[in-house]
């Protein structure tokens, strides 16, 4: 659903932002990325199965550089996922390790961000929900929220 008003996102106390993704360096090796590219399905798959693991949306765009943009419930959520035994995360890591290490043909990067109450602001325009408007609740972007300062300004809780 397309909303055609500005919207704005609210969420409910302080969230991780993660940023990940991996570059094809040598195109050619398909057998090198093929496997890191599709690590990250499994793990979605398990993170939206498992709503209580703290994942609450996510975003993602290919080409060179595979991007995920995804939010979560905290900081906490998001580190015990990557330490957990049990999960799909730290076999795709130690198989990331063992196949690629450091030969330089694909690369990975993360960051991380915590997002917390008046640190953040954000608007759509003719959008679906996307992003944060996805994770958190939308909202219209009147009675104060018009602007980007005063989006920023305010608490932004439900």
């Amino acid at each position: 659903m397309i909303h055609k008003s500005r919207m704005t996102a609210r969420m409910e106390g302080d969230f991780a932002v993660f940023l990940i993704g991996m570059r094809i360096n040598k195109p050619l090796l398909i057998h090198k990325w093929l496997p890191v590219m599709a690590a990250m399905p499994r793990m979605l798959k398990e993170l939206y199965t498992q709503p209580e693991l703290g994942l609450l949306s996510h975003e993602m765009w290919f080409s060179r550089t595979l991007i995920l943009v995804q939010y979560w419930r905290s900081l906490d959520s998001l580190l015990a996922y990557a330490k957990a035994r049990n999960a799909e995360h730290l076999p795709a890591w130690q198989s990331f390790n063992q196949a690629i290490g450091t030969d330089g043909s694909v690369g990975i990067w993360h960051e991380t961000y915590v997002a917390k109450p008046g640190s953040y602001e954000n608007i759509y325009g003719n959008m679906p929900p996307f992003g944060l408007g996805k994770a958190g609740t939308l909202v219209e972007a009147k009675s104060g929220l018009q602007s980007a300062s005063g989006r920023i300004s305010r608490t932004l809780s439900p």
